[in-house]
Protein backbone atom coordinates (compact mmCIF):
# COMPACT_ATOMS: atom_id res chain seq x y z
CA UNK A 1 0.00 0.00 0.00
CA UNK A 2 1.25 3.79 -0.71
CA UNK A 3 0.11 7.07 0.55
CA UNK A 4 1.00 10.71 -0.02
CA UNK A 5 -0.57 14.23 0.62
CA UNK A 6 -1.78 16.03 -2.16
CA UNK A 7 -1.67 19.38 -0.59
CA UNK A 8 -2.10 19.92 3.32
CA UNK A 9 -3.44 23.12 5.07
CA UNK A 10 -6.11 25.45 5.82
CA UNK A 11 -5.39 26.35 1.89
CA UNK A 12 -6.67 23.06 0.75
CA UNK A 13 -6.07 19.29 1.64
CA UNK A 14 -5.93 16.14 -0.14
CA UNK A 15 -4.47 12.36 0.28
CA UNK A 16 -4.22 9.56 -1.54
CA UNK A 17 -3.97 6.44 -0.92
CA UNK A 18 -3.66 2.96 -2.99
CA UNK A 19 -2.82 -0.43 -3.24
CA UNK A 20 -1.20 -1.29 -6.73
CA UNK A 21 -2.67 0.79 -9.60
CA UNK A 22 -5.84 1.72 -7.75
CA UNK A 23 -6.56 4.96 -5.64
CA UNK A 24 -8.77 6.39 -3.47
CA UNK A 25 -8.56 10.40 -2.28
CA UNK A 26 -9.44 11.34 0.32
CA UNK A 27 -10.98 15.12 0.18
CA UNK A 28 -10.11 17.24 -2.72
CA UNK A 29 -9.68 21.13 -1.27
CA UNK A 30 -7.70 22.03 -4.16
CA UNK A 31 -8.86 22.72 -7.69
CA UNK A 32 -9.00 19.50 -10.16
CA UNK A 33 -6.41 20.82 -12.12
CA UNK A 34 -4.37 21.54 -9.20
CA UNK A 35 -5.17 17.74 -8.32
CA UNK A 36 -4.86 16.37 -11.70
CA UNK A 37 -1.12 18.27 -11.67
CA UNK A 38 0.13 16.69 -8.44
CA UNK A 39 -1.00 13.22 -9.89
CA UNK A 40 1.28 13.41 -12.97
CA UNK A 41 4.13 14.65 -10.35
CA UNK A 42 3.46 11.56 -9.21
CA UNK A 43 3.61 9.53 -11.62
CA UNK A 44 0.01 8.52 -11.06
CA UNK A 45 -2.95 7.87 -13.90
CA UNK A 46 -5.74 10.38 -13.32
CA UNK A 47 -7.68 7.05 -14.45
CA UNK A 48 -6.08 4.95 -11.41
CA UNK A 49 -8.35 7.06 -8.99
CA UNK A 50 -11.42 5.25 -7.99
CA UNK A 51 -12.95 7.29 -6.06
CA UNK A 52 -12.92 10.57 -3.47
CA UNK A 53 -14.64 10.38 -0.04
CA UNK A 54 -15.12 13.26 1.82
CA UNK A 55 -14.53 13.69 5.43
CA UNK A 56 -16.56 16.85 6.07
CA UNK A 57 -17.77 19.86 4.13
CA UNK A 58 -15.54 22.89 4.61
CA UNK A 59 -14.60 24.65 1.64
CA UNK A 60 -10.21 23.13 2.14
CA UNK A 61 -11.76 19.58 1.78
CA UNK A 62 -14.01 19.70 -0.66
CA UNK A 63 -12.79 22.94 -3.07
CA UNK A 64 -12.29 20.51 -5.99
CA UNK A 65 -14.02 17.55 -5.26
CA UNK A 66 -17.28 17.87 -7.61
CA UNK A 67 -15.32 19.30 -11.00
CA UNK A 68 -12.89 16.07 -10.31
CA UNK A 69 -15.47 13.65 -9.93
CA UNK A 70 -17.23 14.57 -12.82
CA UNK A 71 -14.15 14.58 -15.08
CA UNK A 72 -13.01 11.61 -13.94
CA UNK A 73 -16.33 10.02 -13.52
CA UNK A 74 -15.89 8.35 -10.23
CA UNK A 75 -18.33 8.37 -6.75
CA UNK A 76 -18.26 10.22 -4.15
CA UNK A 77 -18.62 9.28 -0.52
CA UNK A 78 -20.14 10.47 1.89
CA UNK A 79 -22.30 9.97 5.40
CA UNK A 80 -26.13 11.06 4.86
CA UNK A 81 -25.62 14.42 6.65
CA UNK A 82 -22.70 15.82 5.23
CA UNK A 83 -24.23 14.56 1.57
CA UNK A 84 -27.26 17.28 2.21
CA UNK A 85 -24.87 20.02 2.86
CA UNK A 86 -22.57 19.01 -0.44
CA UNK A 87 -25.53 18.60 -2.69
CA UNK A 88 -25.38 22.17 -2.53
CA UNK A 89 -21.72 22.89 -3.14
CA UNK A 90 -20.83 20.40 -5.66
CA UNK A 91 -22.56 21.28 -8.41
CA UNK A 92 -24.04 18.91 -10.45
CA UNK A 93 -23.20 15.27 -9.80
CA UNK A 94 -24.87 12.41 -11.37
CA UNK A 95 -26.99 10.09 -9.01
CA UNK A 96 -24.97 7.15 -9.66
CA UNK A 97 -21.87 8.76 -8.35
CA UNK A 98 -23.56 9.80 -4.90
CA UNK A 99 -22.96 6.95 -2.25
CA UNK A 100 -24.12 7.37 0.82
CA UNK A 101 -22.04 5.32 3.57
CA UNK A 102 -22.70 4.62 7.21
CA UNK A 103 -19.79 3.31 9.07
CA UNK A 104 -17.40 0.90 6.59
CA UNK A 105 -17.29 0.87 2.97
CA UNK A 106 -15.06 -0.35 -0.38
CA UNK A 107 -13.34 1.52 -3.18
CA UNK A 108 -10.07 1.02 -4.88
CA UNK A 109 -9.92 -2.89 -3.24
CA UNK A 110 -9.87 -0.90 0.28
CA UNK A 111 -12.00 -0.94 2.92
CA UNK A 112 -12.57 2.24 4.87
CA UNK A 113 -14.01 2.55 7.98
CA UNK A 114 -15.23 6.37 9.39
CA UNK A 115 -15.08 7.50 12.78
CA UNK A 116 -16.56 10.89 14.19
CA UNK A 117 -14.03 13.44 15.00
CA UNK A 118 -14.72 16.78 16.84
CA UNK A 119 -14.92 19.75 14.55
CA UNK A 120 -17.51 22.58 13.61
CA UNK A 121 -18.75 21.24 10.87
CA UNK A 122 -21.80 19.28 10.16
CA UNK A 123 -20.30 16.23 10.67
CA UNK A 124 -17.02 15.38 10.24
CA UNK A 125 -14.40 12.02 10.53
CA UNK A 126 -11.17 10.62 10.82
CA UNK A 127 -10.85 7.45 8.43
CA UNK A 128 -9.25 4.05 8.97
CA UNK A 129 -8.08 2.10 5.39
CA UNK A 130 -6.63 -1.11 5.19
CA UNK A 131 -6.74 -3.56 1.73
CA UNK A 132 -10.23 -5.43 1.71
CA UNK A 133 -10.49 -8.86 2.93
CA UNK A 134 -7.05 -8.91 4.45
CA UNK A 135 -5.51 -9.37 7.71
CA UNK A 136 -1.89 -8.64 6.56
CA UNK A 137 -2.45 -5.50 5.09
CA UNK A 138 -0.82 -2.28 6.02
CA UNK A 139 -3.14 -0.08 8.27
CA UNK A 140 -3.48 3.44 7.57
CA UNK A 141 -5.15 6.07 9.73
CA UNK A 142 -5.97 9.93 8.77
CA UNK A 143 -7.78 12.28 11.21
CA UNK A 144 -6.65 16.00 10.13
CA UNK A 145 -9.48 17.85 11.39
CA UNK A 146 -10.80 17.85 15.47
CA UNK A 147 -10.58 20.52 18.59
CA UNK A 148 -9.66 17.06 20.88
CA UNK A 149 -8.51 13.65 20.46
CA UNK A 150 -12.18 11.73 21.02
CA UNK A 151 -12.85 7.94 22.27
CA UNK A 152 -13.77 6.99 18.98
CA UNK A 153 -10.27 8.61 17.54
CA UNK A 154 -8.53 6.85 20.69
CA UNK A 155 -10.45 3.51 19.18
CA UNK A 156 -9.44 3.34 15.83
CA UNK A 157 -6.35 5.35 15.57
CA UNK A 158 -4.53 2.80 17.92
CA UNK A 159 -2.21 0.00 16.30
CA UNK A 160 -2.02 1.56 12.87
CA UNK A 161 0.92 1.28 10.29
CA UNK A 162 1.21 4.70 9.51
CA UNK A 163 -0.55 8.08 10.36
CA UNK A 164 -1.14 10.90 8.25
CA UNK A 165 -3.08 13.45 11.63
CA UNK A 166 -3.16 17.02 11.88
CA UNK A 167 -0.51 19.05 14.01
CA UNK A 168 -2.45 22.32 13.38
CA UNK A 169 -0.98 24.93 15.59
CA UNK A 170 1.31 26.08 18.48
CA UNK A 171 -0.56 27.18 21.36
CA UNK A 172 1.73 30.14 22.47
CA UNK A 173 2.30 31.14 18.80
CA UNK A 174 -1.92 31.22 18.13
CA UNK A 175 -2.12 33.22 21.37
CA UNK A 176 0.41 35.69 20.45
CA UNK A 177 -0.57 36.27 16.88
CA UNK A 178 -2.83 38.30 14.50
CA UNK A 179 -6.03 36.06 14.25
CA UNK A 180 -8.88 37.87 15.79
CA UNK A 181 -9.85 36.91 19.39
CA UNK A 182 -12.72 34.76 18.08
CA UNK A 183 -10.84 32.94 15.46
CA UNK A 184 -8.54 32.10 18.09
CA UNK A 185 -11.06 30.82 20.64
CA UNK A 186 -12.70 28.95 17.72
CA UNK A 187 -8.94 27.13 16.51
CA UNK A 188 -8.31 26.47 19.84
CA UNK A 189 -11.97 24.95 21.18
CA UNK A 190 -12.63 21.45 21.31
CA UNK A 191 -14.44 21.74 17.75
CA UNK A 192 -11.37 23.23 16.24
CA UNK A 193 -8.17 22.34 15.59
CA UNK A 194 -5.34 19.93 17.55
CA UNK A 195 -2.26 21.26 18.72
CA UNK A 196 1.30 20.06 18.57
CA UNK A 197 1.51 18.57 22.21
CA UNK A 198 -2.30 17.05 21.84
CA UNK A 199 -1.44 15.70 18.88
CA UNK A 200 1.88 13.98 20.58
CA UNK A 201 0.02 12.76 23.45
CA UNK A 202 -2.33 11.33 21.09
CA UNK A 203 0.74 9.26 19.20
CA UNK A 204 1.87 8.16 22.31
CA UNK A 205 -1.10 6.50 23.28
CA UNK A 206 -2.14 4.45 19.49
CA UNK A 207 1.65 4.35 18.10
CA UNK A 208 2.75 0.29 17.91
CA UNK A 209 6.23 -1.24 17.47
CA UNK A 210 4.74 -1.92 14.05
CA UNK A 211 4.03 1.67 12.81
CA UNK A 212 6.57 2.81 10.46
CA UNK A 213 5.34 6.25 9.63
CA UNK A 214 3.10 9.42 10.51
CA UNK A 215 3.25 12.31 8.80
CA UNK A 216 2.29 15.82 10.00
CA UNK A 217 -0.52 17.58 8.21
CA UNK A 218 -2.90 20.60 8.08
CA UNK A 219 -0.10 22.82 9.54
CA UNK A 220 -1.11 26.71 10.14
CA UNK A 221 0.72 28.83 8.19
CA UNK A 222 0.95 31.86 10.70
CA UNK A 223 0.37 29.69 14.37
CA UNK A 224 3.10 26.87 13.30
CA UNK A 225 6.07 25.68 11.14
CA UNK A 226 7.53 22.24 9.93
CA UNK A 227 10.32 23.06 12.57
CA UNK A 228 8.47 23.37 15.81
CA UNK A 229 5.77 20.72 14.71
CA UNK A 230 8.19 18.57 14.29
CA UNK A 231 10.44 19.47 17.57
CA UNK A 232 7.38 19.53 19.62
CA UNK A 233 5.97 15.77 18.78
CA UNK A 234 9.89 14.86 18.43
CA UNK A 235 10.17 15.92 21.74
CA UNK A 236 7.37 14.48 23.52
CA UNK A 237 7.57 11.00 21.97
CA UNK A 238 11.51 10.97 23.07
CA UNK A 239 10.41 10.99 26.61
CA UNK A 240 7.70 8.50 26.19
CA UNK A 241 7.31 4.69 25.31
CA UNK A 242 7.28 5.32 21.93
CA UNK A 243 11.03 6.02 21.92
CA UNK A 244 11.54 2.54 23.08
CA UNK A 245 9.11 0.63 21.58
CA UNK A 246 9.67 1.35 17.85
CA UNK A 247 13.13 3.97 17.75
CA UNK A 248 13.52 3.97 13.86
CA UNK A 249 9.74 5.77 13.61
CA UNK A 250 9.72 8.39 10.87
CA UNK A 251 8.32 11.56 11.33
CA UNK A 252 7.30 13.83 8.17
CA UNK A 253 5.58 17.30 7.25
CA UNK A 254 2.82 17.33 4.36
CA UNK A 255 3.95 20.13 2.40
CA UNK A 256 1.37 22.74 1.94
CA UNK A 257 1.55 23.57 -1.57
CA UNK A 258 3.12 20.86 -3.21
CA UNK A 259 2.37 17.05 -3.15
CA UNK A 260 4.18 14.43 -0.82
CA UNK A 261 6.41 11.54 -2.33
CA UNK A 262 4.42 8.60 -2.45
CA UNK A 263 5.15 6.53 0.86
CA UNK A 264 5.22 2.58 0.37
CA UNK A 265 4.46 0.46 3.55
CA UNK A 266 5.49 -2.87 4.27
CA UNK A 267 3.61 -5.29 4.38
CA UNK A 268 2.99 -7.04 7.72
CA UNK A 269 4.28 -11.02 9.00
CA UNK A 270 1.33 -13.27 9.06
Amino acid sequence: MHLATLASGSSGNAILIGDGEENLLVDCGISAQRALHSLALLNLPAGHIRGIVVTHEHIDHIRGVGALARKLKVPIFATAGLWEELSKKLGKIAPEQKVVVTETFACAGLQVKIFATSHDSRESYGLRIARWADAGSPVIGIATDSGTITEEMHRHLAGCDAYIVEANHDQERLWQGSYPWYLKKRIASEVGHLENSQLAEGLIQWIGENTQRVVLAHLSEENNTPELALATVHRILRDSRVARLNPGLRLRVAPRHAPHELIFLRENKQ
